[in-house]
């Protein structure tokens, strides 16, 4: 699977006929990746930074602009936008693994017991989107709709098959959701971990999903605690370590999901977060160095945790101040 081509497959008839498919890469010739792709250099215009603040009782709810600071690259920003109110649409893309891998008839279940879940607390003006991957394919299913019952008709032709390249898909999401510039939105990532055919590194398929500027909640099948560790004190479930990383720089959330509660949980988890996120933003310059720059996002409430991004790839801020262009 590589992420510089784009190649076109058929899905099931059903979904064909809806005129909803729209393959990514894996099959067929390959097409000239537009310019617009994930890949290129180009210069962000806006940065959009989701926040989830914690309390020890719940959300912290009552924040109001002040109480944030924005660092970029360790110095302090102002912001040009905030938002807040938990009815504001949102936008979610399902990132579902159907390689091989997954075919224990248990993940499938546990799969489409959660996107259930989260499409029933969809709200007006919502939009949900689903993409899936096996055997170097990764195919846009179902693009952005306000109908979440597209999803709910594509989820039983599910046919898992092949190996799995889950960092190469991974590293898909940018071009995936390049198109939904909406403050509140998110991917969900399902799978069961196990990579054994990727052309990229774990921290190259990281790199690549910085660009798509959102929160990555994974839904990790059975592949345990990434905090367990053996007895030479390293990492028991190195899957389970790799994907809550993903979550952790993105903003998202890391869950292991064995049983029917755990994916009701999580999806119920990631629903609320989305209602609850402050959404800080910036313009960056027209000139400057492109490069990784890491943000910081920190509130002067005390006993309150926040969740933010890690970074964007990108100039600096359009500010008068000197952070390294």
């Amino acid at each position: 699977m590589r992420c510089d081509v784009i190649r076109f497959i058929c899905w099931a008839a059903l979904l064909t006929a809806l005129g909803v498919t729209s393959p990514l890469w894996g099959q067929s010739e390959p097409q000239p990746q537009p310019e617009s792709g994930f890949q290129d250099k180009v210069s962000v215009a806006y940065i959009l930074v989701p926040v989830i603040a914690r309390s020890p009782v719940g959300y912290a709810q009552d924040l109001v602009a002040d109480d944030f600071q924005l660092l970029v690259d360790g110095q302090p920003i102002p912001f040009e936008s905030f938002e807040v109110g938990a009815t504001a649409p949102i936008s979610i893309l399902f990132l579902q693994d159907l390689s091989g891998s997954m075919a224990n008839a248990e993940k499938l279940r546990l799969s489409r017991l959660a996107i259930e879940r989260l499409l029933d607390q969809a709200r007006t003006g919502d939009q949900f989107a689903l993409a899936s991957f096996a055997d170097g394919s990764l195919t846009l299913d179902i693009p952005y709709s306000g109908e979440p019952d597209l999803i709910d008709k594509a989820m039983p032709l599910w046919r898992p098959y092949g190996v799995t390249g889950l960092h190469d898909a991974v590293s898909g999401l940018p071009e995936l959701t390049r198109d939904r510039r909406s403050a509140r939105r998110a991917a969900v990532l399902i799978t069961d971990g196990a990579d054994n055919a990727s052309e990229l590194s774990p921290s190259e398929a990281r790199d690549q999903v910085r660009q798509a500027e959102l929160p990555v909640y994974v839904l990790g099948l059975s592949t345990g605690s990434p905090d367990v560790l053996d007895r030479d004190g390293k990492k028991l479930h190195r899957y389970a370590d790799i994907l809550n990383l993903l979550a952790h720089l993105t903003g998202g959330q890391y869950f292991w999901v064995s049983n029917s509660n755990d994916a009701i949980g999580a999806a119920r988890a990631i629903a609320s977060d989305l209602r609850h996120q402050y959404v800080l933003g910036f313009s960056t310059s027209d000139s400057g160095r492109q490069k990784y720059r890491e943000l910081e996002v920190t509130t002067r409430k005390k006993k309150v945790q926040l969740t933010f991004r890690r970074g964007y790839e990108g100039p600096p801020p359009r500010v008068p101040i000197d952070l390294n262009p």
